[in-house]
């Protein structure tokens, strides 16, 4: 075999490769349309750990008006690792999309070598590329946790399952162990969600042949992995809120309610299956190999897609429509989706073939995600944000921004306070309440996060994207 075709058959050359290439533009802000709210906020607690408070059992964000602006919210290790950066480099934003991209590209690793163990290395290779090209290419490279703690849970997988096997020595399974607990432990913590993964475990508890004492002292292990993120959710969290008046984390819904709500939301549902994880060709080649795993009875396969379809499904209908309105939701997911895509695509024996569905997939995959990679020249706007607040006020003066739910702006004016629509901004006696608690100063963006109003206020700076006015 040639140099050439040995690398371009080696996972990690692909790996590297698209690394170097989700470098491009990797120093852009949180600016990019899909989920800039998201990620500012992550940056928002990583900026406060490193200028207020860098105890992080106490995160906090920039919008809770007079608050200290301490609240639940997902254990902040991203946001804890782009501090610790900065602590040494000095505070970038982007730090947090390469700390990502890092951590998810071992995870991509992770995952190949998992599925060689299980199947062979041409299916690996083939799904690896196929969860490359998915919707992991971008949230990989955004300040968000979801690829980041997905990784986590691969690699602890990966190492969870090398316990179980009958050739390993005693002290190479208690290694393993100790990392499946010290990396699912991170990944739950860092996204609840991702841990639902960790029912693929199920399948090693069927197996008779592994003793029974081994079975429990996993399921011990699995206990205590999880465990910190039962604290830190189901204790700490509602802990926080309560303390400091600020709720600000999204703790799910009844199943009740959130089934009724997919329900009404079907099509939308499952546009996040074949048009959000994967496109379509993606989508079609999943489906393929799925009805191929059951014509052939593919046990393990079969097994694996339905633990985990039932284990999301939990998921889907805790959310109920926060899963249909946000596209990141279908992240834990997309690996079972990426197997058996890429087993649908090794079940060709034609190699050209084979070749033009990746090239397929992944041209659809990167083309749809794009976009990602540019920030408009409106939202760019909001990069002086802070230097014309400078101009006219302290960092210390409380302000208000018409950005409605989106705390975006309020992350690059470097401040802390309000946001709210125009329509509750016109309400005086809204403006009197938050004047009695320290707003000094209303910013009226004009082209992005909020449309301009005029208001019957001293303008103190005034130009084509915002207005400022005192109170």
């Amino acid at each position: 075999m040639s140099l050439i075709k040995k690398t371009l058959l080696d996972i990690r050359f692909w790996i590297i490769l698209f690394f170097v290439i989700r470098l491009i533009g990797i120093t852009n802000p949180p600016l990019e349309v899909a989920h800039n709210w998201r990620q500012t906020t992550v940056t928002m607690a990583a900026r406060n750990f490193l200028e207020v408070d860098n105890n992080i059992l106490y995160p906090r964000i920039d919008f809770a008006g007079e608050k200290t602006g301490i609240t639940g919210m997902e254990f902040p290790l991203l946001n804890y690792l782009i501090y610790l950066v900065s602590e040494i480099f000095g505070y970038e934003h982007w730090y947090g999309r390469l700390i990502n991209l890092f951590f998810s590209s071992f995870g991509l690793f992770f995952f190949f070598k998992l599925i060689k163990k299980y199947f062979n290395k041409n299916i690996a290779f083939s799904s690896a590329l196929v969860l490359l090209f998915s919707i992991w290419f971008a949230y990989s490279r955004k300040i968000m946790p979801d690829t980041f703690a997905m990784s986590f849970i691969l690699s602890g997988i990966y190492f969870g399952t090398n316990y179980f096997d009958e050739e390993k020595k005693k002290s190479d399974r208690l290694i393993n162990l100790v990392l499946f607990i010290i990396l699912t432990a991170l990944g739950s913590l860092s996204k609840l969600p991702s841990a639902y993964l960790l029912v693929v475990f199920i399948l090693f508890f069927l197996k008779k042949k592994i003793l029974l004492k081994r079975k429990i002292i996993f399921a011990i292990a699995a206990t205590l992995s999880i465990l910190p993120a039962i604290l830190w959710y189901f204790y700490w969290v509602p802990y926080l809120v309560e303390t400091y008046g600020f709720w600000h984390f999204f703790m799910g819904k009844s199943f009740s309610q959130g089934i009724h709500e997919i329900a009404a939301n079907l099509n939308q549902t499952l546009l996040r299956f074949y048009d959000t994880a994967l496109k379509y060709i993606g989508f079609i080649i999943f489906l393929f190999g799925l009805v191929h795993a059951v014509i052939k009875k593919q046990r393990l396969l079969i097994f694996v897609f339905i633990l985990g379809f039932i284990g999301f499904l939990v998921i889907i209908f805790k959310a109920g429509y926060t899963f249909t309105h946000h596209s990141y939701y279908i992240i834990p997911f997309v690996p079972v989706m990426a197997l058996i895509t890429g087993y649908g695509i090794m079940q060709f024996k034609n190699k050209k073939l084979v070749l033009l569905l990746l090239l397929a997939v992944g041209f659809e995959g990167i083309l749809n995600q794009q976009h990602d990679f540019r920030i408009h020249d409106k939202e760019l706007a909001l990069l002086n944000l802070e230097e014309d607040l400078n101009k006219v006020s302290i960092s210390s003066n409380l302000i208000l921004i018409n950005s409605g739910n989106y705390p975006t702006p309020m992350y690059f004016a470097h401040r802390k306070g309000w946001i709210n629509s125009n329509e509750k901004i016109k309400d005086d006696n809204y403006l009197q309440n938050l004047r009695a608690k320290g707003l000094k100063y209303i910013i009226i963006l004009k082209k992005t996060f909020g449309t301009y109003m005029e208001m019957n206020l001293p303008i103190v700076l005034d130009n084509d994207n915002y207005c400022i006015y005192k109170l």
